[in-house]
């Protein structure tokens, strides 16, 4: 039996030891799946019935995950306890969207090849769904994933992150407590091959994804014929912070995006662009600000930032930053390794348009600092890349938001608050190489249910 071990990122201590699952168990699960899905879903009484009881369990428990959270991802336990709230609101949001499901009726007898029929739409569970979640929100991504496929009828096979399997587990196994019967949504704990095989046998009906978009293009062009999907990506958010912005007001929501979980986040602040009006005031509370935040072990209360995910991690960040460096960038705070497993919060101030921290996914506890004169040039830059996520503008002015807001090339532009600002029901989507489809517990929903249309000719009914 091939295993694999779980360790803390931050001391790199063991935490468990599990089992990968075998290629008959996967095969086992996708013709389960695929019998499930043809046999019709459960009661949606029933499934509503499960998902209340799971947000019963799952808020009476929610300081246990909390804490798994903390010791397998790393994320400081005061965020956890917030992404534990956040998985009860997503189970909630869930109910409420599948007790309002409807179809909708399709205008007839309008015209003379119409007349005397009526039709309607019904919403039907599009079948077999895999996800593949990441690490770095391991309990509320599987929420996302997992939770609308049980609210919609559809059978799922969750393959959490390798790092961070231990929240998906526990929410699966709290899912059967409520009353989900196990084969309806199975936990798939596998090597990159036996995923690959998962996620592209022909009766996957959905796959949603979570991670780099190296593998997530990669899989989707593997995709069987007919298979649906979404992908979820990265981004570099940009921000930009004008004249008029009341820019000391910016500065604290810019340093809890740009360092909340060490920068782990596919929409965390990573350029900042500043008017040269204000900059070098802007530079300066801003970087004392990131000098403050508290580093250190994530299951410490007061800690505000953590370690990154994996030791390798902490190497290609404090590379990038070098290279920025010897091009010309100041490096006013941070610039070093704190220890094997973390980095210390940086700000890198006018690095080279051409360097990685200014093309490339940071994910790490970095920010970029950049002047300009001329907005129109800073958004010309902030839209350069080949990825577009969230973005935000600082401004008091209602024309200024609204000039901005309209240029940035963005699926979501946050005005006055940091770019990584999200509510679950809230549409969230990449745009370009940053992603495929929209995710949002709602949105989720409405992409595993496929719709057919009811035509009855009125005259042949007695």
């Amino acid at each position: 039996m091939s295993t694999f071990k779980v360790y803390s990122p931050y001391d790199l201590s063991e935490i468990a030891e599990l089992a990968y699952n075998t290629a008959e168990e996967v095969e086992h699960w996708l013709q389960t799946a695929h019998d499930l899905h043809k046999k019709g879903p459960l009661p949606k009484p029933q499934r509503i019935a499960i998902l209340e009881k799971a947000t019963k369990l799952l808020t009476d428990s929610r300081e246990s995950f909390a804490e798994t959270i903390a010791k397998e991802g790393a994320k400081p336990l005061t965020d956890a306890l917030v992404e534990a709230d956040r998985a009860v609101a997503g189970i909630h949001n869930a109910i409420e969207v599948l007790k309002s499901e409807t179809g909708r009726e399709i205008p007839m007898g309008i015209n003379a090849a119409s007349e005397g029929r009526m039709a309607y739409t019904r919403k039907e569970p599009i079948g077999p769904v895999v996800a593949v979640s990441a690490f770095n929100h391991p309990l509320n991504l599987i929420v996302h994933q997992a939770i609308p496929a049980v609210a919609t009828g559809c059978p799922v096979i969750v393959k959490p992150a390798e790092t961070t399997p231990l929240s998906c587990i526990g929410l699966v196994e709290l899912l059967y407590e409520a009353g989900l019967p196990e084969e309806w949504c199975q936990v798939a704990l596998l090597t990159n091959e036996d995923s690959e095989k998962l996620v592209t046998d022909p009766r996957v009906a959905f796959f949603t994804f979570i991670g780099s978009a190296r593998v997530g293009w990669m899989l989707r062009s593997k995709l069987a014929p007919g298979t649906r999907c979404a992908l979820e990506h990265g981004g570099a958010a940009p921000v930009i912070v004008a004249q008029d912005a009341d820019y000391e007001a910016a500065i604290a929501p810019l340093v809890k995006g740009g360092y909340y979980h060490a920068g782990q986040v596919c929409v965390s602040v990573q350029r900042i662009f500043v008017h040269e009006a204000i900059f070098e005031d802007f530079k300066n509370k801003y970087v004392q600000a990131v000098s403050n935040i508290k580093v250190g072990d994530p299951l410490e209360v007061s800690t505000e930032a953590g370690p990154l995910i994996l030791p390798r991690e902490v190497e290609r960040v404090h590379q990038w930053v070098a290279e920025a460096i010897e091009v010309g960038a100041e490096c006013p705070v941070g610039g070093s390794t704190i220890s094997e497993t973390v980095y210390s919060p940086t700000v890198l101030v006018n690095p080279s348009p051409d360097a990685k921290v200014s093309t490339q996914e940071i994910f790490g506890p970095v920010t970029c600092l950049y002047s300009y004169s001329d907005s129109d040039d800073a958004i010309e830059r902030a839209n350069s890349l080949d990825v577009a996520f969230q973005a935000s503008v600082f401004t008091s002015s209602l024309d200024q938001s609204i000039y901005f807001s309209e240029r940035l090339d963005a699926a979501a532009v946050m005005v006055n608050d940091h770019t990584a600002f999200r509510v679950d029901w809230m549409p969230f989507a990449g745009r370009r190489t940053s992603g495929h489809g929209t995710g949002g517990i709602p949105y989720t929903m409405e992409d595993m249910w496929q719709d057919k249309m009811v035509v009855i000719k009125s005259s042949a009914i007695r």
